[in-house]
């Protein structure tokens, strides 16, 4: 396992997470637009419940990296981070809307950073 990579993976996570957060607290109909999706109120609502929740995540990801010396643990939070990028990578896609570009490359960023944890997990 390769420990820093992860923990640099988790920082380059925290400030995506982070900048996410703020789009979506700040501008949710410029976010849903984006993604090709009707805004409606209940929709800009639960993307500011979206945003309060990459808040805390941001935040955990971040203090995770500087604080995680126990390897194990580290691990652990690589093998959920993981599966969290690569769902939401995969849940993207399958967005019920017709894929913009800026839904594209969402994508393809959830599913990068699912890969370089991947990456770091079975590297020796």
């Amino acid at each position: 396992m390769y420990q820093h990579g992860i923990k640099n993976t988790l920082k380059g996570g925290a400030v995506v997470f982070g900048v996410s957060a703020i789009f979506l607290l700040a501008a949710p109909e410029i976010f849903l637009d984006l993604l090709g999706l009707e805004d409606n109120p209940e929709l800009i609502w639960a993307m500011r419940m979206i945003g309060i929740t990459l808040i805390a995540l941001a935040g955990n990801m971040w203090q995770n990296s500087k604080l995680g010396n126990n390897p194990t643990g580290v691990k652990f939070i690589a093998r959920v981070m993981f599966i969290s990028a690569l769902a939401l990578g995969i849940l993207t896609i399958f967005i019920p809307a017709e894929l913009t570009i800026f839904s594209v490359i969402y994508a393809a960023i959830g599913l990068s950073f699912a890969l370089l944890y991947l990456i770091n997990l079975i590297r020796k």
